[in-house]
């Protein structure tokens, strides 16, 4: 079940919903190799608001990167052979929509 509902998903921006994949990214890269039940459940809440984004009809211009992300992402959680990243490569990534979003309350 997402963190979010998906209405609530949809009043987000787009720094907003990237910045909370980026916790979920975190959480996974932490429990990685640490704890399998919980490195699994953070991959599946990322991938769970990655699939929310995608869904997001005002970021249609932006599918070709919300899909990539979600790939480079995917392919991390599975060693990063085909992109030569790791979760932490990928959460500092994703950080930076964080920070951005963090802007907007301050």
């Amino acid at each position: 079940m997402a963190l979010v509902s998906k209405e609530r998903w949809l009043t987000l921006s787009l720094a907003e919903q990237l910045g909370n994949i980026g916790s979920e990214v975190g959480r996974a890269a932490k429990w990685q190799g640490n704890d399998e039940k919980s490195f699994w459940g953070a991959v599946t809440r990322a991938l769970e608001l990655f699939d929310l984004t995608q869904m997001d009809k005002r970021w249609k211009s932006r599918r070709l990167e919300l899909d990539r992300a979600r790939e480079v992402f995917a392919d991390a959680v599975l060693g990063g052979k085909e992109y030569q990243n790791s979760l932490p490569d990928i959460e500092r990534y994703f950080m930076q929509f964080a920070l951005l979003a963090r802007q907007k309350f301050t």
